[in-house]
């Protein structure tokens, strides 16, 4: 029981900084909320301009799956420094894990995630010949 005892201690002290966390931002956090934070932008300040274009979601879509696979790459390291270790257990755990990552690129590949170049998709192609026909 004595090894334990820290991780008890830890876990403790962890809901209860939590706990604290939540109760101090109740007590001191304003109860009505001013004009400025109903607004629709989070820092309570109008934009003067709307923005010129859109920013565009696959940015967004490309840096979530560099996430993907740079955490990928991460647990390929950590497996393969305890490759002799792990046995057919690893080889079987990190199969699954690297069939997953996979099936993820082939669908976004397929769904056109990673074609950043726009003349060339197919959905443009199609509106542009039924144009010409028209």
């Amino acid at each position: 029981m004595t090894d334990w005892l820290p991780v008890l201690v830890m876990f403790v002290v962890a809901v209860g900084f939590a706990l604290a966390s939540l109760g101090a931002s109740y007590l001191l956090s304003p109860k009505k909320a001013t004009p400025e934070k109903l607004a629709p932008y989070e820092c309570g300040i109008f934009p003067e301009v709307e923005p010129s274009q859109r920013f565009p979601v696959k940015f967004y879509m490309v840096a979530m799956l560099y996430i993907v696979f740079d955490i990928e790459i991460i647990f390929l390291f950590a497996w393969a420094t305890r490759f002799n270790d792990l046995g057919w257990y690893g080889i079987l755990a990190i199969s699954i894990f690297t069939f997953f990552v996979l099936e993820t690129l082939y669908y976004v590949w397929k769904k056109g995630v990673l074609d950043w170049n726009i003349p060339r998709r197919e959905r443009y192609l199609k509106q542009d010949l039924t144009k010409e026909a028209a």
